[in-house]
């Protein structure tokens, strides 16, 4: 019988089915970050426990640290207190760890992929809902909390149950200025932020089979955003081409071995999927979120809608963002901050497009505009290729690897009603710092035209 990716994996990977139907699946890969290990590891000291498979876990510093000095300690006594106990835990364990000093340091979704740690046909679990992210290889990613990471810490498994499978094809070719973010933008705009409730999104269709890994990791990135704990792109020629030569991917003739194998454990023709979604990508124009959470986004070139045009249920939600947002229309709309970093945007490509757009203009006077990139390889790749220069000459801060203002859990916040156009991947309220500031999520290229016009401009006139 023909199987999907998501049987595969999951059959792989479970070690028995429990008295309550859940599976016990084993982790393949664990990635921890500072924020929700700190009462993990003091659980599992105060159980007597060692950490069960050490050779699986790795940890990042990512969502507290400052993206200007980074010297020790921070200025920030409870990001240094957070900063202290990671690098104690993790010496006391014996895990390797990725701070500033090796080089390799950056948010915990940008470096498992580029160091190769994230591999198709793998379960990976991290104390971050964003974990979805790594599902772009063709694994099984999902965002746990607290006590979970205490039990993958203990035991390298949790108990789950399989969710059904939705199969989102996005088909046709996105025009010049529509990016990866504006595609799961709108199919979370179409299939809502509660739609992927109880299913895990595999993404297919000839968009997007054409993108580059790193667009996929934009895509899968925000799956959670829909509602799905995880969605995935089955693995292909890209997957292996940007796992080859990474330095915890298998090498030589072992490599050629392991794409063998990730390739079968791709969704076979025929296999049974729950449904099925599909979007036109001719259609798609540049998105933009106009409200309180990631489903409230139009295109840009469209009027934001009345709240009595929507399903009932739905329109006390759009009332309030309007009263919280406090505008209307969408294009023109003047911001304050520009933000282009996080989890969904901080890597090489996201920077390349956002400098493309960075050489037309210099940012406006009014603007804070911050360039963070997602890890120190990011960085470092960025200079060598002079990417800092136009963003610094532009206008733009340079900053260095992390979190930054996708949340406000360090010194990159907004300051009271500021608007914030954001590459980032949520516009809850208060997400950025301020409980009263007020977050326009985009793609990187439309963060770098709002901050060039001073407004939330149309970047396809802008590249014309």
């Amino acid at each position: 019988m023909a199987r999907t990716l998501l049987d595969k994996v999951w059959e792989a990977h479970t070690v028995r089915t429990l008295p309550s139907g859940q599976t016990q699946l084993l982790i393949g890969l664990h990635l921890i970050h500072e924020v929700t290990t700190p009462q993990a590891f003091q659980m599992l000291k105060d159980s007597k426990l060692k950490v069960r498979m050490p050779e699986r876990t790795f940890g990042t510093l990512d969502h507290i640290i400052p993206t200007t000095d980074q010297t020790r300690p921070y200025a920030d006594p409870l990001a240094e207190e957070m900063a202290v106990h990671m690098i104690r835990n993790m010496k006391e364990f014996k895990l390797p760890l990725f701070d500033m000093s090796t080089g390799k340091q950056g948010i915990v979704h940008v470096i498992g992929p580029e160091l190769g740690l994230s591999q198709p046909g793998m379960t990976i679990a991290c104390g971050d809902s964003h974990t979805s992210t790594h599902g772009a290889v063709g694994a099984i990613a999902f965002g746990i909390g607290t006590t979970q990471v205490r039990d993958v810490l203990a035991t390298q498994c949790l108990a789950m149950a399989k969710p059904k499978l939705r199969q989102v094809r996005v088909d046709g070719a996105l025009a010049r200025g529509v990016y990866a973010k504006d595609v799961i933008l709108t199919i979370i705009n179409v299939l809502g932020v509660k739609g992927g409730v109880g299913y895990a999104y595999e993404y297919a269709g000839g968009v997007i089979e054409r993108m580059t890994m790193e667009e996929r990791l934009t895509v899968c990135n925000m799956s959670i955003e829909g509602g799905a704990r995880f969605g995935y792109v089955n693995p292909d020629a890209t997957t292996i081409e940007y796992l080859r030569g990474r330095q915890y991917a298998p090498a030589g003739a072992a490599f050629d071995k392991a794409a063998a194998w990730w390739k079968s454990t791709a969704t076979e023709p025929g296999a049974a999927i729950d449904d099925v979604a599909r979007i036109n990508g001719d259609a798609i124009e540049p998105v933009v979120t106009w409200g309180i959470n990631p489903g409230l986004s139009v295109g840009v070139s469209q009027r934001i809608p009345a709240p009595e045009s929507a399903p009932e249920a739905d329109r006390s939600t759009q009332r309030e963002a309007l009263a919280h947002m406090g505008f209307q229309p969408i294009k023109g709309a003047k911001i304050d901050v520009a933000f282009v970093g996080s989890c969904t945007n901080g890597r090489l490509s996201d920077l390349r497009i956002a400098a493309e757009v960075a050489k037309k203009g210099k940012v406006a006077k009014h603007v804070r505009a911050l360039i963070v990139p997602g890890s120190q390889q990011v960085e470092k790749a960025a200079e060598a290729e002079g990417l800092h220069e136009i963003f610094q000459a532009a206008g733009f801060q340079w900053r260095k690897a992390g979190c930054s203002m996708c949340l406000g859990m360090n010194p990159d916040q907004l300051v009271g009603r500021e608007m914030s156009a954001s590459s980032s991947n949520r516009n809850f309220i208060g997400r950025q710092g301020s409980p009263t500031g007020r977050t326009l999520s985009m793609s990187p290229a439309m963060v770098a035209a709002a901050a060039i016009t001073g407004a939330v401009a149309d970047v396809r006139e802008i590249l014309r």
